[in-house]
């Protein structure tokens, strides 16, 4: 079991962040600022939950989605759209350092709660936007979801087979990749606030952090007219790359990014004549004489188990890895050394695993404290520390506001 670090050992103690946004990117990046000790406050609809409560399995009802997305978050409701949600929103605001929404362009602005409502209740705050497309161009105000930002970004476009379709992932990678990023933007905005003593908007497209980590592709069109295309498991530019199905029906990926990975590995599996090869001294060039590669390799991958692959391959230190499902991550010596899933105990569910704190600080460690927690369980205690009286949060209640 995991236990958390005293508050004043976390790095971002002192710091508030208020998450309006829901599914996931938004959400995500309030989630990794709450693991180093942000105090988080989780602002849904009383009558529409952040949808992520619902989203994917759930044991007793309850939705184990949240109870990740959700941990280390105070949770609290607030209709905005009512008189008494907007005003206590900017209550709220006036004590904050950080506001992240991912609403439709227009909609904060439609409740008066825009940038400058927000900056005059805080000149400090800073409001982070994150929407599928930003917050102006002309597909601005079109729903965006990740699904749209991997098609759009061409990441669809290069994966999968060459003869097949273009593959879109089985989860959200571009929502996620825009939560890494996002939460990054807060914390430079956050600095650029040490030296102005100012806020700011930050304006986050989830169609723009995946375009990035595709690498240079729109370089290589602008200089060379070069197109990546799919080309399934192998790369353009080293083999052999790719996974191979070992003798017990397991599979391994091998990677040769090093042309001394590559000769090792071609020694490991009996073709050392093929280093000899003029072809055989670029990436580019054994990434064209890839079938000979794959054969090579394949073969005396296929008549091994892989534990037997996999020792043969350390011994070597040629570069290879199990491909794992997730029930192999969870008994991955390696993963176990680091702690990358942790346990912690939950009051609903009991002991509770899930990913931990996505990076180790040797002296100012983050934490989980607690996983997702109920719709609203923290609304009473929230605005009473924010000074509402029992008759000011009786007439939210009666508005409908919370």
């Amino acid at each position: 079991m995991t236990t958390a670090p005293a508050p004043r050992t976390a790095p971002l103690t002192g710091l508030r962040v208020l998450d309006l946004a829901t599914l996931f990117a938004g959400p995500l990046a309030a989630t990794l600022l709450g693991d180093f000790g942000a105090e988080v406050i989780k602002v849904e609809h009383p009558g529409k939950p952040d949808p992520s409560r619902g989203h994917g399995p759930s044991k007793d009802g309850i939705g184990l989605w949240w109870k990740v997305l959700g941990r280390n978050k105070r949770t609290i409701t607030l209709d905005l759209s009512k008189r008494g949600g907007r005003a206590t929103l900017l209550r709220l605001a006036a004590g904050a350092d950080v506001l992240i929404e991912n609403f439709r362009p227009g909609t904060l602005e439609k409740w008066d709660l825009g940038w400058p409502e927000l900056c005059a209740a805080n000149p400090r705050l800073v409001l982070t936007r994150v929407t599928g497309f930003g917050q102006f161009g002309p597909y601005a105000h079109r729903p965006g979801f990740g699904t749209l930002a991997e098609a759009m970004s061409g990441f669809a476009a290069i994966t999968g087979e060459p003869d097949a379709p273009p593959t879109l992932p089985p989860f959200g990678l571009a929502d996620n990749i825009a939560g890494l990023a996002t939460a990054y933007a807060v914390m430079t905005a956050l600095a650029a606030r040490e030296r102005t003593g100012e806020g700011q908007v930050v304006d986050m497209a989830i169609i723009e952090p995946i375009l990035t980590v595709l690498g240079p592709q729109p370089t290589w069109y602008d200089q060379l007219g070069y197109v990546q295309r799919r080309t399934g498991n192998r790369s353009a530019n080293n083999a052999p790359r790719n996974a191979y199905r070992t003798a017990d029906g397991t599979w391994v990926a091998v990677s040769t990014s090093a042309q001394s990975i590559a000769e090792r590995l071609m020694t490991l599996v009996g073709r050392p004549d093929l280093i000899d090869e003029p072809w055989f001294a670029t990436g580019a060039g054994r990434a064209a004489h890839a079938d000979v590669l794959d054969q090579a390799v394949g073969a005396w991958i296929g008549a091994r188990t892989r534990t037997e692959v996999l020792a043969a391959f350390e011994k070597a230190e040629a570069a290879v890895a199990p491909i794992q499902d997730v029930r192999d991550v969870l008994t991955d010596p390696q993963y176990q050394a680091l702690d990358t899933v942790t346990t912690l105990d939950d009051p609903d569910l009991g002991p509770l695993r899930m990913q931990n704190v996505l990076f180790r600080l040797s002296d100012t460690p983050g934490a989980i404290r607690w996983a997702g927690r109920a719709h609203g369980a923290d609304t009473t205690k929230v605005l009473t520390e924010l000074g509402l009286t029992a008759a000011e949060l009786a007439a939210l209640r009666e508005e409908g506001a919370v």
